[in-house]
């Protein structure tokens, strides 16, 4: 937590905590899903643009590729996955690409097919910043949830429970 963060204790319980309004009980957990991963990308953002010199979404795309087999996915498949429009990826793609980050190889056999997959640079760079980005998402989860939504979170994340108690 940064000097310019409030204390935990400081902030507003989570609105959607309780149980006597009129949401049911699946979208107000959607809700506080929503509030937690807020807060996990407001606070990675920096930690990304400092460590990394990428941008967020720039960064999804490589978590994505770092978790495939070396041969990466085909750009259609990471746009799928990620949700994003195909030409906004093209773009990303290439400034990835340009940074050493990422390789584009055409798909045998498939003229319209390009296949992305990260390279050792990249590699490295998520090994060496991987302790600090996951340390980030840690702290922004406890700092946004009350201890309720924490332990169903725990479930969820690895490692939540050892360090946002």
């Amino acid at each position: 937590m940064s000097a310019a963060d409030p204390h935990p204790a400081d902030q507003p319980a989570c609105p959607f905590a309780g149980g006597a309004g009129l949401l049911p009980d699946e979208l107000r957990a959607w809700m506080v899903l929503l509030a937690a991963t807020g807060t996990v990308e407001q606070r990675l953002r920096s930690v990304v643009k400092e460590t990394l010199d990428v941008s967020h979404d720039e960064f999804l795309i490589l978590c994505l590729l770092a978790e495939q087999p070396r041969t990466g996915l085909r750009m259609t498949q990471v746009a799928d996955l990620l949700g994003r429009p195909k030409t906004r990826l093209t773009y990303q793609i290439a400034c990835l690409q340009r940074a050493g980050l990422v390789t584009r190889t055409s798909v045998c056999g498939d003229k319209r097919g390009v296949q992305v997959a990260l390279t050792d640079k990249a590699r490295e760079l998520l090994r060496a910043a991987s302790a600090r980005l996951a340390g980030t998402v840690r702290q922004a989860l406890a700092d946004s949830m009350g201890p309720e939504q924490r332990a169903a979170m725990c479930a969820l994340v690895p490692d939540l429970d050892d360090e946002a108690r």
